[in-house]
């Protein structure tokens, strides 16, 4: 463990359960990396993922963004090209951008599609799918609304998915954030969990969340003085 990674900890009570105001602070008070450390939420979900019927899968649109640029492709063809272009759309095209990709070509970060080029899309779904690139109807990405898709992402829309072991992490923005900005975002991200609850989970459905920086120690939150609205 290095010295400043160490000295981090030392701030942080292990055993002490923080409201998020104070561990909002916490983490940027122990934040040593030279560069804008990205804040990540973690939630212990009490879920079995294996199950169909508890996946919990997602996404929110951040009051105050993640603070990162993200690259939206778009596939599309005719006039929604030119709607694209005008909601910001780095990449757009149809056959040529799935041969592309079907090349290696992977420099984006989020992909929508209007429902007709879900047919061409589909050839590359092995290739986008694990690397969570692929649109999707439930999260807004496979849509006519064009527009509205890529402006959300654009301005700090985010995807989640809980993993086997009924965890689910999300970026909640930066460091160098004011706190309130952090707290609003990590509220939005928890609210929009809380309304994920799949019907069949049963017992204590948010069991564990905590925040943590890039290069950071885990603060442990406390769920009791969580005011969601």
């Amino acid at each position: 463990m290095g010295k400043k990674l160490a000295k981090a900890k030392e701030q942080i009570d292990k055993t002490k359960e923080y409201t998020l105001e104070e561990a909002v602070s916490l983490i940027k008070k122990t934040a040593y990396a030279k560069f804008d450390e990205t804040i990540d939420l973690a939630a212990n979900l009490g879920v079995d993922p294996r199950k169909s019927d508890q996946m919990v899968r997602g996404s929110v649109l951040l009051p105050h963004g993640t603070g990162k640029k993200v690259r939206v492709l778009v596939f599309a063809k005719g006039e929604k090209v030119k709607e694209a272009e005008e909601a910001g759309a780095d990449f757009i095209g149809a056959e040529e951008l799935v041969e592309k990709i079907k090349q290696g070509w992977l420099d984006f970060d989020k992909a929508v599609a209007t429902p007709d080029m879900m047919g061409t899309v589909g050839k590359i779904g092995k290739i986008l799918g694990p690397r969570g690139l692929m649109p999707n109807p439930k999260l807004g990405t496979v849509t006519f609304d064009i527009a509205k898709a890529v402006k959300e992402l654009k301005a700090g829309k985010v995807e989640y998915r809980v993993e086997k072991a009924g965890i689910v992490h999300m970026p909640i923005g930066k460091v160098s954030f004011p706190e309130d900005a952090i707290v609003e975002n990590a509220k939005a991200a928890i609210k929009s969990l809380l309304k994920a609850k799949p019907a069949t989970s049963k017992g204590r459905y948010l069991k564990k969340v905590s925040l943590s920086s890039t290069m950071g120690p885990g603060v442990k939150i406390d769920l009791g003085a969580l005011a969601i609205k």
